[in-house]
């Protein structure tokens, strides 16, 4: 038996392949003289599939740029990337010794600290080697997650099907049985508690970042409106504090514009604070002290912690140098990996050097002026138009946290470890820009709180350094599976990278806890409330699945009930959400049995999310059919990245409909050109043909078939005589032609689209322990009934909506 597949091109005829366990030949013959004359078969069709399966795949993976391009790129990521890094030398060394100095070489020692933390952490760690462990481009806690998802089955929820694996963007390594991959593979596989704690590290990384968001704006806004009180005197902190907040208020009440229309604004704004910066230190190493270039040699960086304790705890304020550097990786998705290392090595880095290497050199000939050093440094003359230029980079770089921000909650709530919160698209051009009021409000009340609560800046500097130290040694962390599984590294180079990040790391980690009771217990405080807040959501998202997954209605229950299911077959379309992606919902069987009439068509529709950046849109939607033709039953999922938008409701319609067409073409053809009437459907998987166990799968330009599973039975053509009508209504009839069957469909269609939703209510059992009754009956409940609906998140409209529900308990 040859089995067939189809590939039908963007623009062009239908072409016709088979794939034969018999010559090619024969095959050829044995259907022309059967089925008449057929198109041109092709004696080699491997090596063009593979061809074009590389085509695709490629067009996901990185890119070349030109030079010119590249160069304009990495410009333009000056002012999304890098502001929050190059605002630090506005009150890094303010809080490194905030009680004084006592000699020149302590300077020379905290700047040979920074010149080196600078070099290991931001240059090599993250712009060399950490910016390579991106998903096809997007980067933060959840992209290596993703990663890990895909290389490893540690996601908790098992919604995945094997024809995901085939997706162009799902690039995932088949390991040898031996290997120390393979072994990590099955180690983390092994246990549900390991899958836990990797999901634990990852939601307390993301909630570290989530505090990173309140803080940034909190310390960059407060550092660059106190150099006011460098030509005011007199003017008290408390008008400082004010000055701040309306500051603040007035960046967060603008964010539902968008970046999209200022954006253009960034990129010259920081450029300018760079160059500023870099020139500024330049002069003052040749003005005050040049012997501060001795802070190159490593050598002070041993003479410094020789110093005492209080050199060990001012390791905080030296840390500060490098925050921002998560946002190199956090902020990926706007720019190329080349991009963004060109602009560190060739702008930033030097600049930053230049800085803190002249400020040093300042605060050596002028111990006495610690406190606004940067601003008293400044000629005079320029002394306003420095402010009003450090304010500008300090409003850019807490627009790029809030804005990444926006990013993680996206991707958190897309993993389902999230409430359902607005998300708003506010620009059209740039997909990666959205807005979410609800965290946008939050944000805002925290950052005011945090900014008239502390007051000053080391108190707020100590809560910054603790979120990002502890985003820095979560990536680290999760780089040891990447480097071993994704990249398949050498067990050394896994060892030396771990070993050089964690001794950076740990010391400094060791400083910010000495200060949690300075303020440090901040970002631990969010970290902790929104770590509960996510996991209680996924957990209750867990049983639900879980439930509906044990409570499955049986395909023998279905056929039981006939075509009609039992009740009277209305005109129209029901599709019925579900979260399952295989199967029958529970909530079927609880509709049916408490209502007296059902759709003639019934479409069971699965939106799921994926462990990728995104799905395209050509392979956006897998359908096949639920029992025998004229049941009627289908079954769509439509699969998401992360990054992906869920269109408006007249576009997700339009879409499912003309995949549910064009499968029943396919169909119909596949069960036109079978060697006999008893035939078996296989699986059509886009959007490149493949060979997988001997069988050609097929490549389409809109949706894939997945009927491998289908109940079909023999001789299923129509067995009626004379013509064809359509009947919206009927439940039984069968179909001569495919184009009997689409009328049938588009006539229901016509008559109206009703969206059934299962509204799935979870209780604790009563023997169930105290944590958890108040995780379920009260936080998870409370958390469901203040986020968005499902029709809400589907935007189905309420004429056409039908909610069901039911209550279980775990």
């Amino acid at each position: 038996m040859g089995y067939v597949f189809l590939m039908i091109p963007k623009d062009g005829p239908v072409q016709r392949f088979y794939n034969v366990s018999e010559p090619m030949e024969t095959s050829s013959k044995n259907e022309h003289s059967r089925k008449g004359a057929m198109w041109e078969l092709e004696r080699n069709l491997d090596q063009p599939m593979d061809a074009e399966a590389g085509r695709l795949r490629n067009m996901y993976r990185e890119k070349t740029y030109p030079t010119i391009l590249l160069l304009r790129l990495a410009f333009q990521s000056l002012g999304v990337v890098f502001g929050d890094l190059g605002t630090s030398p506005l009150y890094v060394f303010y809080n490194i010794f905030p009680h004084g100095i006592e000699d020149t070489e302590q300077v020379i020692g905290a700047l040979s600290l920074i010149i080196y933390s600078l070099t290991l952490i931001p240059l090599v760690k993250y712009v060399f080697i950490v910016l390579r462990a991106n998903d096809n481009g997007q980067g933060g806690t959840f992209a290596l997650y993703s990663l890990l998802c895909r290389h490893a089955k540690i996601n908790i929820i098992p919604n995945q099907h094997r024809t995901d694996q085939e997706l162009t963007t799902y690039s995932r390594r088949i390991y040898e049985e031996k290997s120390l991959a393979a072994k990590i593979q099955r180690w983390l596989e092994g246990h549900q508690f390991r899958k836990n704690l990797i999901l634990i590290l990852v939601l307390f990384g993301t909630c570290m970042a989530v505090g990173d968001g309140i803080l940034t704006p909190a310390i960059s806004v407060l550092s660059a409106t106190g150099g006011i009180q460098v030509e005011e005197r007199r003017m008290r902190n408390d008008v400082v504090v004010i000055i701040s907040v309306v500051i603040l208020i007035g960046l967060f009440s603008m964010q539902h514009y968008g970046t999209d229309k200022v954006s253009w604004l960034f990129a010259p704004i920081v450029f300018v604070w760079f160059i500023l910066i870099g020139i500024l230190g330049a002069v003052n190493i040749c003005k005050y002290d040049h012997s501060v270039l001795k802070a190159f040699n490593p050598v002070y960086v041993y003479r410094y912690f020789k110093r005492g304790k209080s050199s060990w705890t001012s390791l905080g304020g030296i840390m500060l140098s490098i925050t921002g550097t998560e946002a190199l990786f956090a902020d990926l998705s706007y720019f190329p990996v080349q991009a963004i290392q060109i602009a560190f090595t060739v702008v930033v880095f030097p600049c930053l050097l230049l800085q803190y290497t002249g400020q040093a050199a300042f605060i050596a000939a002028n111990t006495n002026q610690v406190s606004h050093a940067f601003y008293i440094s400044l000629p005079a003359p320029i002394l306003w138009p420095a402010f009003v230029v450090a304010t500008a980079a300090a409003i850019v770089a807490s627009q790029a946290t809030i804005s990444a921000t926006y990013s993680i909650i996206k991707q958190a709530l897309a993993l389902g470890c999230f409430p359902r919160v607005k998300i708003i698209h506010t620009s059209k051009k740039y997909l990666g820009q959205i807005y979410s009021p609800d965290i946008n409000w939050i944000l805002m009340v925290f950052c005011i709180a945090v900014t008239a609560g502390f007051k000053n800046q080391s108190q707020i500097a100590n809560a910054y350094g603790t979120a990002v130290i502890m985003v820095m040694l979560v990536t680290t962390f999760l780089m040891i599976p990447i480097m071993l599984l994704v990249w398949r590294s050498h067990w050394t180079l896994v060892v030396a990278f771990t070993v050089l990040s964690l001794l950076v790391e740990i010391p400094y980690f060791s400083a910010v806890v000495r200060k949690i009771d300075q303020g440090g217990w901040v970002p631990l405080v969010f970290a902790v409330g929104f770590l509960i807040i996510m996991y209680v959501w996924h957990y209750g998202t867990l049983k639900r699945y879980e439930f509906e997954m044990h409570s499955k209605v049986s395909m023998a229950w279905i056929l039981g009930l006939g075509p009609s299911l039992g009740l009277v077959r209305v005109p129209g379309i029901g599709l019925v959400y579900t979260e399952l992606a295989s199967g029958v919902p529970h909530i079927f069987s609880h509709f049916i049995t408490n209502l007296p009439a059902i759709h003639s068509t019934l479409v069971f529709v699965c939106v799921k999310y994926l462990p990728v950046y995104t799905v395209p849109p050509d392979e956006r939607f897998l359908v096949k059919r639920i029992g025998p033709k004229n049941f009627h039953m289908f079954r769509c999922v439509a699969r998401y990245g992360y990054k992906d938008i869920h269109k408006k409701d007249d576009d997700f319609e339009k879409l499912l409909f003309e995949s549910l067409r064009l499968f029943v073409r396919l169909e119909s053809m596949m069960e036109e050109y079978s060697d006999s009437d008893e035939y078996s459907t296989r699986e059509l998987s886009l959007p490149n043909p493949r060979i997988r166990n001997g069988v050609t799968t097929t490549s389409t330009n809109n949706m894939e078939l997945m009927s491998h599973d289908s109940i079909v039975p023999v001789n299923s053509h129509s067995n009626d005589t004379g013509s064809s009508q359509v009947m919206p209504a009927s439940g039984q009839m069968a179909f001569q032609t495919v184009g009997d069957e689409i009328a049938f469909l588009n006539a229901c269609r016509d008559a109206g689209v009703v969206h059934i939703l299962g509204n799935t209510v979870i209780r604790a059992r009563r023997d169930s322990g105290f944590i958890k009754k108040m995780a379920i009956n009260y936080l998870y409940a409370f958390l469901r009934k203040i986020c968005r609906e499902n029709s809400a998140i589907f935007n189905v409209p309420h004429e056409s909506l039908l909610n069901v529900g039911q209550v279980f308990y775990v």
